[in-house]
């Protein structure tokens, strides 16, 4: 590839991605949020974290041993301690080092 085509080729992706990150405002401007842009911006993190759950829990075998042990005890410690502390991205990684460490050193 010729060094034009590659700057051509970033410039390109540049301005889409501007483009695509400022054009909600240009065509919504300083008004109100629109109530189902705000009822998303509620709604949806939730979704997403639930589908997270689902994927991440998908392939657990409760038959078989660890009958979904480690599993069981990092989504009730992310699940306590965002309640305790809520802090989401808190809740999120003390789950994960608390999962790795269980399959890593326990099964």
């Amino acid at each position: 590839m010729s060094l034009m085509y590659i700057i051509a080729m970033i410039a390109v992706v540049t301005a889409v991605t501007i483009v695509t990150r400022f054009l909600p405002f240009w065509v919504l401007g300083r008004r109100k949020t629109p109530a189902a842009v705000e009822y998303l911006g509620r709604v949806l993190p939730y979704a997403i974290m639930a589908m997270l759950v689902v994927y991440c829990l998908k392939d657990t075998e409760v038959m078989a041993a660890p009958h979904g042990l480690p599993e069981a005890v990092a989504v009730l410690m992310t699940a306590v301690l965002h309640v305790w502390k809520r802090s989401t991205l808190l809740s999120i990684l003390a789950g994960t080092l608390c999962y790795m460490f269980l399959v890593q050193m326990f099964f």
